[in-house]
């Protein structure tokens, strides 16, 4: 038997020769499909999956909610819960308000007086919102404790033509927002770092 099945050709040589046309119609054919609707399978799955990472709106980074936050900030009636450029008067009145006492620093001689200070919520969490002024410039500076390393420079960027300065210092987080260009915002930070 074994040499009766070895003997014998492939393919079906026996078959005649219609059903062999058939057949060979049929893997063509068959071929063809599947690649087809393999190649259409792969681009349908390949458009979702682009158009759900293209559609899905995206949660705003760190930077643009400081961002977001001082823009808000800006409507008339936002920027301050107290006002007041006493640091005597702005730090005590976050007490009992956030879990934590924030540095407010008076840079008056510094030409960056304060103004006041603010409640704000930021990164899923209270901070602290300080209020100083440069001209007619407003800078507002995000202070919440976490622990960085204090003597590394600061961090610079730009979002929505406003500058950021980052840097941590005495186991708080600072972010400083502004328009005022980038060299005065540096100077801002500075002098903040250097005053005692």
């Amino acid at each position: 038997m074994a040499k009766i099945a070895a003997a014998r050709p492939a393919g079906g040589a026996g078959d005649s020769p219609l059903v062999r046309q058939w057949r060979r119609w049929w893997r063509r054919w068959w071929r063809r499909w599947w690649s087809s609707a393999a190649g259409f399978g792969l681009g349908a799955t390949c458009a979702a999956a682009l158009s759900i990472l293209l559609l899905m709106p995206r949660a705003p980074g760190f930077t643009e909610q400081i961002v977001a936050s001082h823009i808000r900030a800006l409507q008339p009636g936002h920027l301050e819960d107290v006002v007041s450029t006493d640091q005597h008067t702005v730090k005590p009145w976050f007490d009992g308000r956030i879990d934590f006492a924030p540095p407010v620093k008076d840079l008056v001689a510094d030409r960056f007086p304060l103004k006041g200070g603010r409640l704000d919520y930021v990164g899923g969490r209270p901070v602290a919102a300080l209020v100083y002024q440069r001209d007619k410039h407003l800078i507002d500076l995000y202070v919440w404790p976490e622990a960085g390393n204090a003597g590394e420079p600061a961090e610079t960027t730009q979002r929505q033509g406003y500058n950021v300065v980052h840097w941590n210092e005495g186991g708080m987080s600072l972010w400083a927002v502004s328009d005022l260009e980038l060299r005065q915002l540096h100077e801002f930070v500075e002098d903040w770092r250097r005053s005692p």
